[in-house]
């Protein structure tokens, strides 16, 4: 049980790490895959840059992984405990994300 803890917490480091890579690299085509963005009227799109939007996003991403890397090192000496404390450190981190999004919109 306790290989599966370490290997789950992997795979979400990998997966957050690629994401934010791919948006990062993708020069702002990967706009289209924020949610809401894709929504916002040609006008409204105008006034943001892209690429910068993205690039910001990709580090978000990418920071998202940390957690579960830190989530390894604890399953291995308490197995279960570290998903269960990187995911909440997650949370954190997207609820702060949802946060500072709202605050900029409006």
């Amino acid at each position: 049980m306790k290989l599966y803890y370490i290997l789950f917490d992997l795979m979400m480091a990998i997966i957050f790490f690629l994401m934010g890579i791919s948006f990062y690299k993708s020069n702002g085509k990967a706009a289209n895959f924020l949610t809401g963005y894709n929504m916002k009227s040609v006008e409204e799109r105008k006034k943001f840059n892209e690429d910068t939007l993205c690039k910001d996003y990709g580090k978000k991403m990418m920071l998202w992984a940390i957690p579960f890397l830190i989530g390894i090192g604890i399953d291995i000496y308490s197995p279960g405990k570290g998903v269960f404390i990187a995911s909440i450190l997650w949370v954190i981190m997207l609820i702060q994300l949802l946060i500072e999004r709202h605050q900029r919109e409006y």
